[in-house]
């Protein structure tokens, strides 16, 4: 697959539209015409929430503004048309892109572009003019309730707290180059989701994404799963096998839990990191790969290469540009947006719930030790419980001793 995204075919949703501009007064007016021509309407800011939205649901069609502050608008509309090839895009001009395909209604989307650019407000000509001119309605000026364009949210990352927000700036920063990252945060904050973020709006977004937990593979086969094996290279090995590495060759691996790496394989992931060369088991010759490290942990690689249970020089080369997950504890304000988003997709396969007021105080003096992971768990356990109500209530909501 060129994408790692989830959704490349399935159902488009008649008469849903995405629209993307950084001009908060321009997404109102196409928002305000098409719910007037009966349109279900998601706005974003940027193209990267743009993405995060239509994998969630895949709309009918996209309007795009000519400029998105956070990716090149061809190169974003040239991932729209290979991940969603049903879907109708058109620019802010009016102009389709391209041979994709055309909606039934594009008269309708065509309609809407056009009266959005009227109805800009012109200023008025002095009182001395002689001209009469019809009464003009002033647009107003709506500030959105999400995030401002220099912390737009970013594909699958929900909250518009500080740290949220510093968050998505520095996931900004870092995508278009090759740097290595190493993202720190404790259990359950999403340090796969902040991962496949970077990746999407690298350079590399359409090569593959290649995941790996070291925590989960047994010490004797984390080598050859990293590295390949030849066959016969151990017992068991009845054939070649390439590595995680080497798959991920023009794109991104994800080393999860990089700090359960045993130190001699330690050893090894710094010369590849080093010159891009790998050995597979077994094998004598190297292989020269290009891939992108990005690596993650909850633990804290400084004290442990102190301890010596971590290399010093493999944590530094790691550790280029450290990235650092908010725990849920420290931005509870974005709890009940990330509880009404987990909701919204539990709703997809259970009746729709929403938390009464009792229950969200709740929710948000609880210090969540399992963090986003947690508050998934808990609310998908109090959805049950709450059978066919479309409340959940304070008796729904288990939560694990709070901490002293």
């Amino acid at each position: 697959m060129p994408f790692e995204t989830r959704v490349t075919n399935g159902p488009v949703s008649v008469r849903h539209a995405v629209v993307v501009s950084a001009d908060g007064d321009r997404r109102f007016r196409w928002i305000t015409s098409l719910e007037g021509l009966r349109w279900q309407v998601e706005a974003a800011s940027g193209g990267a929430e743009a993405m995060a939205s239509m994998e969630q649901r895949i709309p009918e069609a996209l309007i795009v503004d000519n400029w998105l502050p956070d990716l090149e608008v061809d190169g974003f509309i040239a991932w729209v048309r290979q991940a969603f090839p049903s879907v109708d895009i058109l620019r802010a001009d009016g102009v389709p892109v391209g041979d994709g395909p055309r909606s039934p209604r594009r008269h309708e989307l065509l309609h809407v572009l056009r009266t959005a650019e009227e109805d800009i407000v012109v200023t008025p000509e002095p009182a001395h003019s002689s001209i009469e001119r019809e009464p003009t309605v002033s647009v107003p000026v709506i500030v959105p309730a999400e995030l401002p364009v220099d912390a737009a949210l970013l594909p699958g990352m929900i909250g518009n707290s500080a740290g949220m927000r510093e968050l998505a700036r520095m996931v900004r920063l870092v995508a278009p180059r090759d740097t290595t990252v190493l993202i720190e945060g404790e259990t359950g904050t999403g340090k796969e989701v902040v991962s496949r973020a970077i990746h999407r709006l690298s350079p590399r977004a359409q090569k593959p994404f290649v995941t790996l937990n070291c925590a989960a593979i047994p010490e004797a086969l984390l080598e050859a799963e990293l590295f390949g094996h030849t066959r016969g290279a151990f017992t068991g090995a009845v054939q070649s096998r390439t590595g995680r590495i080497e798959a991920a060759n023009g794109g991104t691996l994800f080393l999860d839990e990089i700090g359960e790496m045993p130190l001699p394989l330690q050893a090894k992931m710094l010369r590849f990191l080093e010159n891009g060369e790998l050995q597979r088991v077994g094998d004598n010759e190297t292989v020269r790969v290009d891939v992108r490290v990005i690596a993650a942990t909850h633990r804290d690689l400084e004290r442990l290469s102190q301890e010596r249970a971590f290399r010093l020089d493999l944590y530094h080369r790691l550790a280029v540009f450290p990235v650092v997950i908010p725990a849920l504890r420290e931005r509870a304000e974005d709890i009940p947006l990330l509880a009404t988003h987990i909701l919204n997709k539990l709703g997809e396969t259970m009746p729709q719930k929403r938390l009464s007021p009792a229950a969200l105080e709740i929710f948000q003096g609880y210090d969540w030790p399992g963090n986003v992971r947690e508050l998934g768990h808990v609310l998908e356990r109090a959805a049950i419980l709450a059978e066919d109500r479309p409340e959940i209530g304070m008796t729904e909501v288990v939560l694990r001793r709070k901490r002293a």
